[in-house]
């Protein structure tokens, strides 16, 4: 069974910067899609971005032109760069296949806080 790792959230100001990576334990490199995923309490996980195994990149609305989804298939990791973030923003981010179907995604990693803030 696949593992997920998400790493790099943090506490950061209204339009700051951070960079978040997703290592997978196992090859992503046959993963046709991967995903980026947030939630907040007492919210349904929404999607955020997601990047093919030859680079094409798709965003949520509500991130485009701020967020950029990349991927690097020999090191099983996913990143996502968060720019111009926004208080609405803060959420737990997890990273997935995409899209998720029960019967073949991976089990969800623990996620990666990021807090907006000032």
């Amino acid at each position: 069974q696949v593992q997920l790792v998400e790493s790099g959230g943090g506490l950061v100001q209204p339009g700051g910067f951070l960079r978040l990576s997703c290592v997978t334990s196992g090859s992503i490199s046959s993963i046709p899609v991967m995903g980026w995923y947030r939630q907040t309490p007492g919210k349904q996980r929404e999607y955020v971005a997601r990047i093919t195994d030859f680079g094409s990149a798709n965003y949520a609305d509500s991130v485009k032109g701020r967020f950029t989804v990349s991927r690097d298939n020999a090191k099983n990791t996913v990143y996502l760069e968060m720019s111009s973030l926004k208080f609405e923003d803060t959420a737990v981010y997890y990273c997935n296949k995409w899209p998720l179907i029960s019967s073949t995604m991976f089990a969800w990693g623990q996620g990666t806080q990021v807090t907006v803030s000032s």
